[in-house]
């Protein structure tokens, strides 16, 4: 088939695809929109990144369900309400009864 194998260099995380969309949703998803202080604040703000990420955010490739299945809320359960995570930039919503 002509197919060669290409050894990626180590430590080289643009010869990743992986590792650069990794890095790149990071970068604009979250560090982009905040100022980083110190490595403990950067630590903190990854940490609720990630807890967002898994819980919450929608994937495409999972049937716009998040890695941690939750189970869908059905409009008789109320109104829609918006809870912020990660200091505000994102958030997520919930059906809360009235």
């Amino acid at each position: 088939m002509g197919i060669e194998q290409l050894v990626t260099a180590p430590r080289s995380p643009w010869q990743n695809p992986y590792a650069e969309r990794l890095i790149g949703g990071i970068r604009q998803d979250c560090l982009d929109h905040v100022i980083v202080l110190n490595e403990r604040h950067l630590k903190r703000i990854l940490t609720r990144y990630f807890n967002y990420y898994h819980y919450w955010r929608t994937h495409l490739s999972l049937g716009m369900d998040s890695p941690e299945s939750r189970p869908v809320q059905p409009p008789p359960l109320g109104e829609v309400v918006q809870f912020p995570e990660d200091g505000g930039l994102h958030h997520h919503y919930e059906r809360m009864a009235a």
